[in-house]
């Protein structure tokens, strides 16, 4: 029996599955691009990021150390991803674990940790990083009035960085064949992008080694200026990149340089890995992709470019992938609207409308009876006026008798005519304070009405 089970491919526990993830080629995103863009997909290691690999390296360093203690109790201030990784090896070890997150953490984040085992501590985000309400400056305390406590420190330990040059680096060198030209990857604590890029640009000075920033961080100016530049700093949506300090981690000397991109870009690509290379992945993710994206014109046919992507895209469903929390933030990319859509609350219903002969008191009736503000004018079963109420309503107040002249006396010019297929942009443009409205042929001898109110409606 022993014998059999030294035949059998098992792992001795869930942290020695960590590691050897994929490396995935991008066909549909990277089509404009020259060069072969690969994906490391870090989903694929227990607790679904990157993160573990730096999670278990820094708690054995600590043990080895004799910075934490059997039944001790870890602490760290972490977006989420870190924490998983450090529950998972508190688990297999016998430690305890509180989690200090910021409330721009995703709820599905807290919740994971907490189903882990975890003790979440959640702090504002908008505080200075010294403010004592701060997740920095709540870790710290903790670890200080917690007995047989150890507070990790992610951005300053550097078994972070240590984890990605003995393990992470070596992978992607491996699997590229040695061929890889350029590391893309998101940059939060900077273990990642500083252990990766150390070890490739030993094997090879020439690698280049992109840092993906967010606008309300520091990195890249402080990279091209050597300031640390205060105003720099203001809150952002995007989860797990940037920062308001600069980590120990963080080696600004392997990192050629950094590109910023929107909160609102990060978000949309986050959601088009998913829906167009079948990649479900997290916020930084679409960051890294979409930088890539802005430097395109900078990489040659030759080149072999690796886009590292952090985290699963299970943590984001109640945010990035929720498409009421994109609308709220004017992030959700909605299809282009066409007439046919403008219409379609009000497609099978017929068009009012009135003809030139008949009185304006008729016009005014028929605007009250359907609750209407304009009404198109025929003639010879052609549409030859319009009248809107304020138009009316000047004349009425100049000239009470109006109210028995022709609609011809008083009407406005017709309004324009489109099709089904006329854009939201074209119509946008053809309605104004002299045109109110226009009017969308149907089918033959069919129309219908859009008003500032439908466009009004398509937009908000």
């Amino acid at each position: 029996m022993p014998g059999e089970f030294k035949k059998m491919k098992i792992y001795n526990n869930i942290l020695e599955t960590i590691g050897n993830t994929p490396l995935v080629r991008l066909n549909k995103l990277t089509k404009d691009v020259k060069a072969t863009v690969l994906a490391k997909v870090e989903t694929t290691n227990p607790g679904n990021s990157v993160k573990d690999r730096m999670a278990v390296k820094m708690v054995e360093d600590a043990e080895k150390s004799g910075l934490l203690k059997p039944g001790g109790t870890i602490i760290e201030g972490t977006s989420g991803n870190t924490g998983m990784g450090l529950a998972l090896a508190c688990i297999i070890k016998g430690y305890k674990l509180i989690c200090v997150l910021n409330d721009k953490q995703s709820k599905e984040k807290m919740d994971i940790l907490r189903a882990v085992g975890a003790e979440v501590v959640v702090c504002p985000t908008a505080v200075d990083p010294s403010d004592p309400r701060s997740y920095y400056s709540v870790s710290k305390r903790l670890a200080k009035e917690i007995p047989n406590s150890w507070y990790v420190n992610q951005y300053d330990n550097l078994s972070n960085r240590q984890a990605h040059y003995e393990q992470t680096g070596p992978e992607i060198w491996d699997q590229t064949d040695g061929k890889i030209t350029h590391f893309i990857v998101g940059v939060g604590t900077g273990g990642t992008i500083s252990g990766v890029g150390k070890f490739l640009k030993e094997q090879n000075p020439n690698i280049k080694i992109w840092g993906i920033d967010t606008y309300g961080s520091v990195f890249k100016k402080y990279k091209e200026t050597g300031i640390f530049d205060e105003n720099e700093i203001y809150p952002y949506i995007t989860e797990g990149i940037g920062e308001d300090i600069l980590p120990a981690n963080v080696d600004f000397d392997i990192i050629d340089r950094f590109e910023k991109v929107t909160d609102k870009d990060a978000a949309v690509y986050t959601r088009k890995l998913a829906r167009e290379e079948g990649i479900f992945v997290g916020n930084s993710a679409g960051s890294a992709i979409k930088g890539l994206l802005q430097l395109k014109d900078e990489l040659k046919e030759e080149d072999v470019v690796v886009v590292l992507f952090h985290d699963h895209g299970s943590r984001y469903v109640g945010k990035i992938f929720n498409d009421d929390w994109m609308r709220e933030r004017g992030f959700l990319e909605e299809e282009n609207k066409t007439a046919s859509d403008l219409i379609s609350h009000h497609a099978d219903e017929p068009l009012v409308s009135v003809y030139a002969e008949e009185l304006v008191s008729h016009a005014i009736a028929k605007m009250r009876k359907y609750s209407i503000s304009q009404i198109p004018v025929l003639r010879d079963g052609k549409f030859v006026g319009s009248l809107d109420d304020t138009h009316t309503y000047q004349v009425l107040i100049e000239d009470h008798n109006k109210l028995n002249a022709p609609i011809s006396s008083i009407m406005q010019k017709a309004f324009p005519v489109v099709q089904p297929n006329t854009s939201i942009e074209e119509i946008s443009k053809l309605i104004n304070k002299e045109t109110p409205a226009v009017l969308v042929e149907t089918g033959e001898n069919k129309y219908n009405i859009i008003t500032k109110q439908d466009i009004i409606s398509a937009i908000a």
